[in-house]
């Protein structure tokens, strides 16, 4: 091509040949992971300009911007959010000075990085905020269209488009992401994808990444299936990586790579590239291969639509463990008040004295002790293990908290299939504390989703499905608890996230600890339209200064000012604590008519303590 006309009307006519992978080639030339990739747009410009000058001598028509992870979020741990629209103007810059009047230049958007509400914490406002400041850059820099690409999440892709039409009317091809048997890993099927964007009128669609070109042929004829008329774009990776020599290498031929771009045509691709591993050899591979094909338009569809899969009735939750069956019969026939006290894993290996508490209070009555998930964000034996332990040793039924600090989606299902294994039916979904709380702050937080995800992956698991909706065979049984903060400064937000995480399948609640029983049954009232089984939180304090600490530095603890004096008048140690649980008595003797349970959170693990509270029962 030497003289560049429309994207659209090219599409349309011809077979438009995109560039390969930026990443592999910046990699293959000694510029190692631990760089931000997007930052050599302004610290090393000619070597992102080498690299689009091969893709175009490699017959490449369409040149994707080194901006893939160009976005506030994905900048800020290498302290460049404030340069984002800079990094991106640049980028397209370079990439639009080249190509001249030979080339498109699409400014590439990847995903945000973390999950969008209500899976995860950032609401579809900021995604289009946050995109809109990336895309601002690249209409700066003088792209001629944007390309949405590597999305698992319908919602993130309508994020992306909106945040486009705020800042340009230029064209947008927004590509999913297909790895889990042809569905995204948030288990949207090419179909659902399609139904998406053709609503929000994009200029083409497409699949790429995360398969290679075998498994993205099936993709790609379920988009055309769907799409009608719309463009069609094809950028598989080269294959699944092998590591060799410390390096990550992908297997697909240059002339592979090619067969199967002519296959993409024949089912009706429009564009054809590459993604991770390809290199201009593969493009120039895919452009001699194409250069005398046309877009054709199938005329017998060999795929059928791929269907959400069936889920499986989840088992009633009187079925589910010992503790569904008691907060059933309560809500039912109103006679069993639950009974849970709080345990925290052992800092080190022996287990000894936390099954020695355990078995203390299972004989004197104790239903169920909770086992908190690296509580603080402090190093302690895994929950999971000191849980299965517990229940193993001692014959006690636990709640095993679970968080989303510390574990991709990928180990998190493992974790709970495993913990389900294991005998473990009974989960606290929540977020986790920050690691900067604890005594490893420099530790590394996933987060890929927070509660109310981990909710939904949970429910899923019941439903006999993984969060990709592929079937895991046999159903899990899991109940399902959530938190809940009566007192939380921003009462709104808290009680909107509750009717998410009952929406997403949450079967009972735990609450912080309650000192004000007023802000309790306020909450209590106002959730009365999804109200599930409530277990109240105690927590009989130790001191004043205990009272203090927890007041002022730990996120989501409110001791009113009156609890917090009462403590400073007892004066000794000795005193201090009886008054902390006279405190705790009267909380719990007050709430107990509007619960169906209660769980008690001994200061330092100091069972005794607990069970002196439930002397008021």
């Amino acid at each position: 091509m030497t003289t560049r006309g429309s994207f659209l009307e090219a599409l349309r006519e011809s077979v438009v040949v995109a560039d390969g992978a930026m990443g592999t080639m910046l990699y293959s030339m000694g510029i190692y992971l631990n760089r931000c990739y997007d930052e050599l747009n302004i610290s090393s410009l000619e070597t992102v300009r080498e690299i689009h000058a091969e893709y175009l001598k490699a017959g490449a028509e369409l040149l994707e911007t080194n901006t893939f992870g160009a976005n506030p979020l994905k900048l800020e741990p290498h302290g460049l959010a404030g340069r984002t629209e800079e990094i991106n103007r640049r980028g397209a810059q370079i990439a639009k000075d080249l190509a001249g009047k030979d080339a498109w230049v699409g400014g590439s958007v990847g995903p945000l990085g973390k999950t969008l509400s209500p899976i995860g914490k950032i609401s579809v406002g900021e995604a289009i905020d946050l995109f809109r400041v990336q895309i601002r850059g690249l209409v700066a820099g003088g792209v001629d269209l944007i390309v949405l690409e590597t999305m698992s999440d319908v919602q993130e892709l309508a994020a992306g488009v909106q945040a486009v039409r705020k800042e340009c009317d230029l064209p947008i091809l927004a590509m999913g992401t297909f790895p889990s048997e042809g569905r995204t890993v948030l288990g949207y099927t090419p179909e659902e994808v399609m139904a998406t964007l053709t609503s929000l009128a994009v200029a083409a669609v497409g699949a790429n990444c995360s398969e290679g070109p075998h498994d993205m042929l099936a993709t790609v004829e379920h988009l055309r299936c769907a799409s009608g008329e719309m463009p069609i774009a094809a950028m598989p990776n080269a294959g699944n990586p092998r590591k060799h020599d410390d390096r990550f290498l992908y297997m697909s031929s240059p002339e592979y790579l090619a067969e199967y771009a002519r296959r993409f045509i024949r089912a009706g691709a429009n564009s054809v590239g590459g993604c991770c591993g390809t290199t201009p050899d593969h493009i120039r591979a895919i452009a001699a291969m194409v250069k005398s094909l046309k877009p054709t338009k199938p005329s017998v569809f060999v795929t059928k639509p791929l269907e959400k899969a069936q889920l499986v009735e989840p088992l009633p939750v009187e079925k589910r463990s010992p503790l569904g069956a008691k907060l059933a019969r309560k809500s039912v026939m109103g006679h069993k008040f639950v009974i849970c006290v709080e345990m925290n894993p052992p800092r080190g290996h022996d287990a000894s004295k936390v099954l020695a508490a355990a078995d203390e209070l299972r004989f004197h009555g104790v239903d169920v002790v909770n086992v908190p998930d690296g509580p603080r964000a402090s190093a302690r034996m895994g929950a999971l293990h000191i849980a299965s332990i517990i229940q193993q040793w001692v014959g006690m039924e636990t709640i095993l908290h679970y968080t989303c600090r510390d574990r991709n989606l990928l180990g998190m299902q493992a974790d709970l299939l495993g913990a389900y294994a294991l005998g473990q039916r009974n989960i606290l979904a929540v977020t986790g504390d920050p690691p900067k709380l604890g005594n490893y702050p420099q530790a590394t937080a996933v987060y890929d989703v927070e509660s109310i995800g981990l909710v939904r992956v949970l429910d899923g698991l019941n439903h006999g499905v993984d969060l990709a909706a592929t079937p895991i065979g046999k159903p899990t049984g899991f109940l399902i608890g959530v938190g809940a903060n009566p007192s939380a400064p921003d009462l709104d937000r808290e009680l909107r996230r509750f009717r998410y995480k009952v929406e997403a399948g949450a079967n009972f609640c735990m609450t912080q600890p309650v000192f004000d029983v007023a802000l309790l049954e306020s909450f209590l009232n106002q959730i009365s339209d999804c109200r599930i089984p409530v277990l109240v939180g105690i927590l009989p304090l130790a001191s004043y200064r205990n009272a203090e600490f927890l007041h002022n530095e730990v996120p989501g603890m409110q001791i009113p000012e009156r609890i917090r004096e009462r403590l400073r008048l007892a004066g000794s140690d000795e005193r201090a604590r009886e008054v902390g649980i006279e405190i705790a008595q009267e909380a719990l003797r007050e709430s107990r008519a509007m619960v169906q349970g209660v769980y008690i959170m001994p200061p330092f693990g100091r069972t005794d303590a607990a069970l002196k509270v439930l002397e008021s029962l």
